[in-house]
């Protein structure tokens, strides 16, 4: 499978995981879990995806882990920050942890099982 695909179903999968994990960090947003779980997915999808293009282009899985950790962390702090509606907490580390580990699983994953592109047209020709 090729990376930016391979990134997209990991984000996906773990992200829709990640915003699970909110049922047991925070049980008071219990009410508003598909949303959580949605956006979750949102965010797994874009880190995901820019991890498989990262990865498509440098082939080192260290750096591609602390490039998915990164995104991971870069796209939870917004909603890490912010105040939940319903109970008016703020779960900072509630949502940055697992939507770091997110990306960092993410980074890995597609540095280490994700196919790069065979070059097509390139060669000798018969």
């Amino acid at each position: 499978m090729n990376k930016p695909l391979l990134g997209l179903l990991a984000g996906a999968t773990l992200g829709a995981l990640d915003g699970l994990s909110a049922l047991i960090s925070a049980p008071a947003v219990a009410p508003e879990i598909m949303g959580i779980v949605l956006g979750s997915m949102a965010k797994g999808l874009v880190a995901g995806l820019l991890s498989g293009l990262f990865s498509r282009k440098v082939d080192n899985v260290p750096l591609g882990v602390l490039v998915g950790l990164a995104l991971g962390a870069l796209f939870a702090l917004p909603f890490a920050l912010g105040r939940d509606a319903l109970t008016g907490q703020v779960y900072f580390w509630e949502i940055l942890i697992p939507g770091s580990m997110v990306g960092l699983i993410v980074g890995f994953l597609t540095q280490r099982y994700g196919t790069r592109p065979s070059r097509v047209g390139s060669g000798a020709r018969g």
